[in-house]
């Protein structure tokens, strides 16, 4: 599976596949994963909107 289709489900921006085998821990590392992708744009975006007002 390529990069941007694991974060497009991530993101909800993507149906999950139905045939991937899915315990508890799985679906913690998901979360931890969707947490960090969205902190990250939201720092990008913060960096980008400091970087315009100069």
């Amino acid at each position: 599976m390529s990069v941007l289709k694991q974060i497009a489900e991530y993101l909800y921006l993507r149906k999950k596949d139905p045939d991937t085998p899915v315990t508890k821990w799985v679906g913690y590392m998901h979360g931890i994963n969707r947490l960090s992708i969205l902190l990250f744009l939201a720092a990008m975006i913060i960096l980008a909107v400091k970087l315009l007002r100069k």
